[in-house]
């Protein structure tokens, strides 16, 4: 069954590129040389060796949003301990076949240069981090996650592991996540992960976050559907994509994940919680009643076309109302069918949006199409309004960057 399972993927997504003319680019980064000297000397004269810190037990084979998230607070954490952060590629299967797409999304800011005054060290890549800490010699230290405090807020479980590591002054570290995973799936789902809002907003990891070139070429090339003031614009990373509205739009499995999630009680992303963001999520009025819950639930979670009309005029209203600008078309970011998204398109144009346009819309090349979802995140992240569904990690991915690059907090928005 496996090389059949292994064929019909194939056949479906085509074989990932290799890129590897991106992984001689980054071998050749300064950090990445083996013979540049890389240990700093301060005012007395003692000699600092750059310390690599590794997570072995990162996720793999889970969604890229799930995999993003998790990696940024390993980078924050690098971050804040001042150690190396050592990334990974973003790994879909190990078997029947190593199944990997390029992690772009998950190469962090200190991989390239740092803001001016910025003592933090850069981060490296694993085939580096192997290359350095895999000989006899440089047996890495490993700190384990047995007593690390995550039924804690984020702040705490930050602070936790800063001191386990400034205890350390062995050159490798890595985190043996194998009692519990050092940042889990219920730190994000829960609003204890607000504590660490504001200092992983206004930190490098996410203010200095940028796209790959690879991704940033996708959203200039298409630069016809998504329609520039002007040429240039689609350039300036940092301007918002005047009058466009993106929605995030999730189907495929939210089909049945949506209803479990009204069986769970589920609230939205943890992150989406904060309190600056105007859309709230209450269900409490319906605990009584099972079936006006679930459709509570299924409204913001999995909406039907009327909603989804419905909620994108309302926005539209309110912000031309409040003169913060005019909103004129709509791009869908979305896991959905093209015929089903060509029957929301003519609801859309039917309430009088100038132009709707979606992810199926893409014209993109080989390379580009293996990270499609990190170029409808680049849109997302640009567009002068961004509605999200408050339950999924790429909408909480997409706000989190949203307001570390500035965006008005009354962009964001959730369905």
């Amino acid at each position: 069954m496996a090389p059949v399972f292994a064929l019909l993927i194939i056949l479906c997504q085509g074989i990932p590129p290799t890129y590897d003319d991106v992984r001689s680019f980054e071998r050749r980064l300064t950090q990445h040389s083996l013979t540049t000297p890389s240990s700093t000397v301060d005012k007395n004269h003692h000699i600092h060796h750059p310390r690599y810190l590794r997570f072995p037990g990162h996720l793999w084979g889970h969604g890229l949003n799930n995999v993003l998230q998790e990696a940024l607070l390993m980078s924050y954490l690098a971050y804040v301990s001042n150690v190396s952060f050592v990334f990974e590629d973003y790994t879909w299967s190990h078997t029947p076949l190593p199944w990997t797409i390029h992690g772009f999304a998950l190469r962090p800011a200190p991989g390239g240069p740092m803001p001016h005054g910025s003592q933090a060290s850069l981060s490296v890549s694993a085939d580096f981090y192997e290359k350095t800490c895999g000989g006899p010699e440089a047996k890495p230290y490993v700190l384990s996650s047995t007593f690390a405090p995550n039924d804690e807020d984020g702040n705490t479980i930050i602070e936790w592991w800063t001191q386990q590591l400034a205890s350390v002054q062995e050159r490798c570290i890595e985190i043996d996540s194998t009692p519990r995973d050092p940042f889990d799936r219920f730190l994000f789902g829960e609003p204890r992960i607000l504590s660490l809002w504001e200092s992983l907003v206004s930190s490098p990891i996410l203010s200095e976050f940028a796209w790959s070139p690879i991704v940033q070429s996708a959203v200039a090339r298409n630069f016809a559907l998504l329609q520039p003031g002007t040429v240039k614009d689609i350039y300036a990373t940092s301007s918002p994509l005047e009058g466009l509205v993106a929605v995030h739009l999730r189907r495929g499995d939210y089909k049945r994940h949506c209803p479990n999630l009204a069986k769970w009680g589920a609230r939205y992303m943890g992150f989406n919680q904060h309190p600056s963001l105007l859309d709230r999520f209450d269900p409490s009025p319906y605990e009584g009643d099972s079936v006006l819950k679930e459709e509570y639930y299924l409204a913001h979670c999995l909406p039907t076309t009327e909603q989804i009309v419905s909620v994108l005029r309302t926005i539209r209203r309110e912000y031309n109302i409040q003169g913060i600008g005019t909103l004129k078309r709509v791009y869908m970011l979305s896991n959905e069918r093209a015929w089903a998204l060509r029957d929301l398109k003519s609801a859309l144009e039917d309430d009088r949006w100038e132009d709707v346009v979606s992810t199926v819309d893409l014209r993109l090349d080989a390379e580009q199409y293996h990270l499609s979802m990190a170029v409808d995140m680049a849109i997302a992240e640009r567009a002068e309004v961004f509605v999200g569904n408050g339950f999924s990690s790429l909408s909480s991915n997409v706000v989190l960057l949203r307001m570390a690059k500035g965006m008005d907090v009354r962009s964001n928005r959730f369905l």
